[in-house]
């Protein structure tokens, strides 16, 4: 499931290294952006649609139905390519790409960009891009967020990007396989194969999903960050060694990397 080398958004796929520095693995939405813009939301609208429009569904069948295929698999879209021969990336087309994030990310984040910038100027790490969702969506919140380009370039922050490669998972009609995806430890090891980095201790990870930053754990990524919403109550069991709510807040957790 996994590709050989990860795509940037130039196209071009940046061949990994045996460099073992640290490798900083950011997630991309509800982290590098607040949940409060609502993508969230969107998201499970378009999906709910999907569902409704696709299987010819009621909207509550519909409803029930995504959330017994994401608590199964961690995707909707894995249930729906296994169980009813959905096109991934016919789904991809009507639901990620269909977000209006244009109209949502009005203007680049420049607080954001200048902080991972001094990160990277730090020389202590590189940065890279870690997400469930397919490469046309990281691409564009990255490039809204004015974070882009993605490459290997002086002006670029993030060397590259590991995402759920939608486009092969065709063999799961077929009771074949499964789709790679967080908070599977395939999708850590993915990610290490194409950072290029070899050694668990030195992966340093932020996410907002709980069980995104557990399986990182589990994966011997002990260097991750859970990150909260200032509203969200504290976990009962933590999730991660770390538990932000800002992104800003990494400088402090994470020290040596700063200097």
């Amino acid at each position: 499931m996994s590709t050989n080398n990860p795509i940037n958004v130039n196209g071009a796929s940046p061949a990994p290294t045996t460099d073992e520095k640290p490798v900083f693995f950011f997630d991309i939405d509800n982290c590098l952006y607040s949940r409060s813009y609502k993508i969230h939301d969107l998201m499970k609208t378009l999906i709910t649609d999907y569902f409704t429009r696709e299987l010819s569904l009621p909207k509550e069948n519909a409803e029930h139905l995504h959330l017994t295929y994401y608590r199964s698999y961690g995707l909707a879209i894995e249930g729906l390519v296994r169980h009813h021969s959905i096109d991934p990336l016919d789904y991809n087309t009507q639901v990620d790409d269909a977000l209006p994030l244009e109209q949502v990310f009005t203007e680049p984040d420049l607080k954001l960009r200048e902080f991972l910038l001094e990160l990277k100027k730090k020389n202590n790490c590189r940065l890279w891009l870690f997400t469930n969702a397919y490469i046309n969506h990281a691409r564009r919140v990255i490039k809204l967020l004015g974070l882009g380009p993605i490459g290997t370039d002086e002006d670029c922050i993030f060397e590259g990007v590991t995402f759920c490669d939608y486009g092969k998972i065709g063999t799961l009609a077929n009771g074949e396989g499964e789709l790679i995806c967080k908070p599977k430890g395939a999708m850590f090891r993915k990610a290490m194969e194409e950072a290029g980095i070899k050694d668990v201790s030195k992966c340093y990870f932020v996410d907002d999903s709980y069980i995104n930053c557990s399986g990182a754990v589990q994966s011997g990524w002990t260097h991750t960050a859970h990150l909260l919403e200032p509203e969200d109550p504290l976990p009962k069991v933590p999730a991660a060694p770390h538990v932000i709510r800002s992104l800003y807040e990494l400088k402090d957790v994470f020290p040596e990397l700063w200097k």
